[in-house]
């Protein structure tokens, strides 16, 4: 059973095939690929994009979703995570997970018997990665010679994206604070299937020869208690236009303006975070259409 809990969970030929495949959705409109399909789409966290992007993406297929909080079923609290996916799995032919720990969508893959696609975990956004892809693609034309930098937190979305860029031959930095770099396993996944990122805790030195920065939150969601600490620890990490110069700003969203970016930033002609949201639809519509044609 072919599964998509991270980005490296695909050979690079796979994630090529994902992305054409998406572009093409794209530029043809819906398509009823998946139709008389069904989604259980299963939230810990609150979503915006996931949610809506996912549920779109398979009605748009043909299919149908269906949303499940947390209040509305037992995952993990009431009933095993087991059960929970091997009882979803004789209803619906796909299931997308977002969740807070990365175990729990590993259990659901375990247990499975339909793909299961990991929608958010603490450790992982490959669906933005996804998305990343498809959009730098979009406007540079491919990945050769693309230069990319990752100011602020070596989160969940920077950790897929890392894989990513190791995976399309993307040139990436990584500037953190010290401890809050990307985790070293990460990094010899990365290294495994192409180039890891360069790390650094300059973000100066990381944007200088960068054609895109790319940033996210500082205090994620779940994290608030370190919040003082955080915005302590990544003074200087702001993405303003002084730092941005003519450089693309990439930005997997939602975004805390007046911390990891600038109001003014991310309002500008430089920002193609919009692009980012809207391809959230189409790189997912591709994967579940190859996922689908897996048998």
């Amino acid at each position: 059973m072919q599964h998509y809990l991270d980005v490296d969970d695909l050979t690079t030929d796979e994630l090529t095939d994902v992305l054409d495949r998406a572009a093409t959705i794209k530029s043809l409109g819906g398509e009823n690929r998946l139709t008389g399909q069904t989604l259980g789409m299963v939230f810990e966290k609150p979503s915006t994009r996931t949610r809506v992007s996912f549920e779109t993406g398979m009605t748009q297929l043909g299919g149908h979703a269906v949303f499940l909080g947390p209040d509305d079923i037992h995952l993990g609290h009431g009933e095993p995570v087991k059960d929970t996916s091997r009882a979803l799995s004789r209803y619906v032919d796909f299931l997308m997970a977002r969740v807070f720990d990365h175990a729990d969508v590993e259990e659901l893959a375990e247990y499975a018997d339909v793909p299961v696609v990991n929608g958010l975990t603490d450790d992982a956004h490959p669906c933005q990665t996804l998305a990343d892809l498809l959009t730098i693609r979009e406007h540079f034309g491919d990945f050769d010679e693309v230069r990319v930098a990752w100011v602020g937190d070596g989160n969940n979305v920077c950790q897929s994206f890392a894989l990513g860029a190791a995976m399309t031959g993307l040139d990436l930095t990584v500037a953190t604070p010290e401890g809050y770099g990307v985790d070293e396993s990460v990094l010899d996944r990365a290294e495994s299937v192409g180039d890891a990122p360069a790390t650094t805790h300059d973000p100066d030195a990381a944007i200088a020869d960068a054609d895109v920065v790319y940033t996210d939150v500082w205090v994620s969601m779940g994290q608030e208690d370190e919040r003082s600490e955080k915005l302590e620890a990544f003074d200087g990490f702001q993405i303003s236009p002084d730092v941005l110069g003519d450089r693309t700003l990439m930005h997997c969203l939602p975004a805390h303006r007046g911390e990891e970016v600038t109001d003014a930033a991310i309002e500008s002609d430089n920002a193609i975070v919009w692009d980012q949201a809207e391809n959230r639809l189409h790189a997912q519509k591709g994967l579940l259409a190859w996922l689908a044609a897996q048998g």
